[in-house]
């Protein structure tokens, strides 16, 4: 018999139950420290979100499961974050996972961020900042696509996006979808469309502007493997820094 698909409420008490657990162990652990190292340790807290930008068919998803897998991150794609972003209640569901630190935390972030952008909010991006907000602020989590690169602070993330040649992303989206390189060039030209018209709208910014990030990778040029070490190693050197 074939399971049933969950829902996405469904999906959601379950990314709750593992925030909460997370949040428990971190707890103990901290409790487990000297006073003396918590006070050396503050104000260095580790980066651990990664942002994925991508173009059709680069890879780009393949590259977030890889990492999220390797770095055991949990990994939030577009159409995930999208449906969230769609519920007022998920919202507030996801809201309440945060302290009162956390909380007043986030509306920092988007208050700075609206300001900065000179964004006029509607329900859905109020929504969807809040939703990017509380993933980041619990970190460990790899986030594909919906502008979370600039949503988040950007010394809260690392922000990536995935390039290729026209010709290799073609030849992907014809492989994965079994279609024809013309259908696959009409896909293609859409979603890339897409994704642009959406940055523009809600972020006044362009997708394609490589200061927008802070690696670029070549998925025409770089392998998977490669790309994966790659970007796992810039985490590691800001980590470091």
């Amino acid at each position: 018999m074939k399971a049933k698909a969950r829902s996405i409420e469904q999906i959601i008490e379950e990314q709750v139950r593992r925030w909460q657990t997370t949040r428990t162990e971190e707890k103990k652990k901290v409790e487990r420290i000297s006073v003396i190292t918590i006070s050396r340790e503050a104000g260095s807290e580790r980066i651990s979100v990664i942002t994925i930008s991508r173009e059709a068919g680069s890879g780009g998803n393949i590259l977030a499961k890889r990492l999220s897998d390797q770095l055991e991150f949990d990994l939030f794609y577009q159409e995930f974050i999208h449906k969230m972003a769609e519920s007022a209640h998920v919202s507030v569901r996801l809201l309440e996972t945060l302290d009162e630190k956390g909380a007043s935390v986030l509306e920092e972030w988007i208050s700075s961020l609206v300001d900065k952008r000179h964004l006029w909010p509607d329900r859905y991006l109020q929504h969807l900042m809040k939703i990017i907000c509380t993933i980041g602020k619990h970190g460990r989590a790899v986030i594909v696509g919906r502008g979370a690169n600039f949503v988040l602070p950007p010394e809260k993330r690392l922000s990536v996006r995935v390039i290729a040649h026209q010709e290799t992303r073609l030849r992907n989206v014809s492989q994965e979808f079994s279609v024809s390189v013309d259908e696959a060039r009409t896909r293609v030209l859409k979603t890339e469309s897409d994704r642009k018209a959406f940055i523009k709208k809600y972020f006044n910014d362009d997708i394609r502007h490589p200061l927008n990030y802070d690696l670029i990778i070549n998925t025409g040029t770089l392998s998977i493997d490669d790309a994966v070490n790659a970007v796992s190693g810039a985490l590691s050197q800001l980590n470091r820094a």
